[in-house]
């Protein structure tokens, strides 16, 4: 442990050029470095492992082992691109340093530039911070891009996820004590509240009660998605998808049940 905190204090001292916004982000690493540890040394933990193993189309869906009807309803608290009254929405349970789930963010832009504009599908991105695959780092990101919401709204947001997931290298292999400072300041976020935003758990709660809504609806790996249509059925979308995939079950949610 003390390895550890000397290293962290070693990162704190590269990247004082940032602004000290490189120190909230080591106060989050140096807490979860002591979750990880407790995990370690009782082999107890709630987050499930994920298994991102790609279904070949939609009628290939096996029934999930949670209750779909389980998912929390869609509300203007939620992130949301595109149009909040669309008659489709897919909800997405990511994980900001999921491989998988940068695939699929690139897929999802793409499907909201074909069906986003007319209004009839709206993504809805929630958080699923896998600890036990990404430790410190994805909890770290999600609470930063919730930080940004808070700072700039729905539009920093979605420009904060489109370009994390442009530049991470997935699997905990992320700079984020770079990447994140830099993304801040690209976005014209004020930095010093971001920084007590960080720093203050104000997202916590929030963030659990997501991993605990994606695991009740069947999540067991990431990307995790349903989509619901305004009739109430639901569909879910186990792993990163291809595009054609998801348009056949975009096509097939329009017709009339």
């Amino acid at each position: 442990m003390d390895e550890q905190l000397n290293q962290s204090a070693a990162n704190t001292s590269k990247f004082n050029q940032l602004q000290n916004l490189a120190i909230p982000i080591a106060i989050v690493i140096a807490g979860g470095l002591i979750s990880v540890a407790l995990y370690m040394s009782t082999g107890k933990s709630s987050m499930p492992m994920a298994g991102n193993q790609p279904i070949p189309t939609p009628s290939a869906q096996p029934a999930p082992k949670g209750n779909l009807d389980a998912i929390s309803p869609v509300t203007s608290a939620d992130h949301i691109r595109g149009n909040p009254d669309a008659p489709i929405k897919i909800v997405e349970y990511s994980d900001f340093e999921c491989p998988f789930c940068k695939v699929i963010h690139q897929t999802m832009q793409k499907v909201m530039d074909e069906y986003g504009e007319s209004g009839e599908v709206a993504w809805v991105f929630r958080q699923f911070p896998l600890e036990q695959l990404h430790p410190v780092k994805a909890q770290a990101v999600a609470v930063a891009s919730e930080c940004a919401a808070k700072l700039g709204g729905n539009e920093a947001f979605w420009k904060f996820s489109d370009s994390y997931f442009a530049v991470t290298q997935s699997n905990n292999r992320t700079d984020i004590e770079t990447v994140i400072p830099k993304i801040i300041r690209d976005l014209g976020l004020n930095e010093a509240e971001f920084q007590k935003c960080f720093t203050s758990g104000e997202f916590d709660d929030r963030i659990k009660s997501q991993v605990e809504d994606a695991v009740a609806t069947g999540g067991s790996g990431t990307p995790w998605s349903i989509l619901v249509t305004a009739d109430g059925r639901k569909f879910p979308i186990n792993g990163a998808q291809p595009y054609e995939a998801i348009k056949q079950l975009i096509e097939l949610a329009k017709k009339p049940q």
